[in-house]
């Protein structure tokens, strides 16, 4: 990371509550390489989702390499080489062009690449996303997108950025590719089973891998890069698990309203199970309130030897939707309906085929405004369970919250923010 040339949280202007909300179009203008050019992939965070990512890309088209490939550890990038083996001359990254350091993805952006996949802990995900898009390059950006108010301000810019150049950026939230979870939603949203009265969707879900204590700590690794290698209990790396993992429950009661923005959120939540040195939260409980009186219930754990589940129940005038694992609609004495019964699809793979179609095609595709107002809806939520306070959209999208310096290094001490209390702990 070089701060002097490249920000963490650096953006334009200030993004006011109503600039953010927007329809989500499906596709922006690209500035494509061609119908039969070879385009090349830039993989920048080598972890599961990054081997899965890059998978995915080189599966999409039949004319694309993986070029060059970055990660904060060196270590890392050959695990996820051996990974993606299976694709033989696809995969074409001697030495030179695979990068490690905090620096790694500006390197990968230089390197040559057609499109970008960014992968890495979100922390880093607004800085990113602006040195892609002022390169000019496509952009595949894993959710969240980004652990702060000033980061999603400056992703807001970005895409506006990207807008104007006519390059693409395609999103995470992977539900939104599901074609069993598209129908029961477009059944919903089409209005078949009346208003949407409430929303209760659970991401009920066990403690992540890896999880490491203490005792595990290098003492050769300086604050941040000991924080970085276990970026999931650290807030400003991963922005905690409602928004790392329960933001694709966060995202389908947006999916579910519309993608209105609410009014505001109250919750609650807490750490109870996790032992690690972080200061993230286990569970939350969150309520947003959204116009016309409706109530849309999100509870996310991550919690050892409790019961799993993972399902959006969305009340309608007429009747009920359920998602996302199977797929059905009922009617209010709840019979079933309706249920999908189309041919499985993977989600993860639709985004990827979806995304380079645009590109090849010459499309518009700019998730930009619906990447930032999901990501937006989780950090409500969490701020309204951290503080204790009814907080409205208007005070989110009014703040400049800033979770951390821009300018820290792996060997740097970095002493973190508390667990958040209620009542203690200010929003702002």
């Amino acid at each position: 990371m070089n701060p002097d040339k490249q920000s963490r949280r650096k953006f334009l202007t200030a993004a006011g509550g109503t600039a953010a909300i927007a329809s989500f179009p499906n596709v922006l203008r690209a500035q494509g390489a061609g119908n039969k050019e070879t385009l090349k992939i830039g993989l920048i965070g080598c972890g599961g989702r990054g081997t899965g990512a890059a998978s995915q890309a080189l599966t999409a088209d039949p004319n694309v390499k993986l070029w060059a490939i970055g990660d904060a550890f060196e270590s890392q990038i050959g695990v996820a080489l051996k990974g993606l083996k299976k694709f033989g001359g696809k995969v074409d990254v001697p030495a030179e062009r695979q990068f490690s350091g905090l620096d790694a993805y500006q390197k990968v952006i230089d390197s040559g690449v057609d499109v970008v996949l960014l992968t890495t802990p979100p922390g880093y995900r607004p800085m990113h996303i602006r040195a892609a898009v002022e390169a000019g390059k496509h952009i595949f950006a894993e959710k969240p997108m980004a652990v702060d108010v000033a980061g999603l301000k400056s992703v807001l810019e970005s895409a506006k950025m990207a807008k104007a150049k006519g390059t693409t950026i395609q999103h995470g939230y992977c539900w939104r590719f599901s074609p069993n979870t598209r129908e029961g939603y477009g059944k919903l949203l089409s209005g078949e089973l009346g208003r949407v009265v409430s929303v209760y969707g659970t991401y009920l879900a066990n403690v992540p891998k890896p999880s490491t204590d203490v005792s595990q700590r290098n003492p050769a690794w300086g604050d941040v890069e000991w924080q970085l290698r276990n970026w999931m209990a650290h807030q400003w790396l991963s922005a905690g698990p409602l928004l790392e993992q329960g933001i694709h429950t966060v995202d389908k009661i947006g999916w579910a309203m519309g993608d209105l923005a609410p009014i505001a959120a109250r919750a609650s939540g807490g750490r109870c199970q996790r032992d690690d040195d972080g200061n993230v939260w286990d569970h939350y409980d969150v309520v947003y309130e959204y116009p016309g009186g409706i109530i849309c219930h999100v509870s996310e754990r991550q919690l050892k030897n409790a019961f799993s589940e993972v399902v959006d129940r969305v009340f309608c005038e007429n009747g009920t939707l359920e998602a996302p694992s199977r797929v059905l609609t009922k009617d209010k004495s709840g019979e079933i309906t309706w249920t999908y019964r189309g041919k499985p699809e993977n989600m993860y793979q639709v985004c990827h085929n979806e995304w380079f179609a645009a590109i090849r095609a010459g499309k518009e595709l700019n998730a930009g405004d619906f990447m930032v107002n999901s990501t937006m809806l989780g950090m409500l939520g969490r701020e309204a369970a951290h503080s204790g306070k009814r907080i409205t959209w208007e005070q989110m999208w009014a703040s400049n919250q800033d979770l951390a310096p821009d300018t820290l290094q792996l060997a740097d001490k970095y002493v973190e923010a508390p667990v958040p209390v209620p009542g203690v702990y200010k929003f702002g």
